[in-house]
């Protein structure tokens, strides 16, 4: 499913227009970008939660010649499956 399939299924479950829903499936993703930017965390309970995970500077390689290059340090959302989700995909 992708962002355009959310917002449409939004619409035709809660007789909504498509502009509506497209409306609010973008307020909630930029609250949840925002949030998270911000250094925050989400937590949708059944669903799952993000959070942003630091990452430490580190000596990498580049792989196409091979020279030794300094990685920066960097902060990337990841998100962690709940429990009732992982057991009703699992099923």
């Amino acid at each position: 499913m992708n962002k355009s399939e959310l917002i449409e299924a939004l619409a035709s479950r809660k007789d909504l227009t498509y502009k509506k829903s497209e409306e609010i499936v973008n307020i909630i993703f930029d609250s949840m970008a925002d949030t998270l930017a911000g250094g925050g965390r989400i937590e949708i309970r059944g669903f799952g939660s993000f959070v942003v995970k630091h990452y430490k500077a580190y000596m990498g390689r580049n792989p196409k010649t091979g020279e030794v290059i300094r990685v920066k340090p960097k902060k990337l959302p990841f998100f962690k499956v709940g429990k009732e989700l992982r057991e009703r995909v699992d099923s």
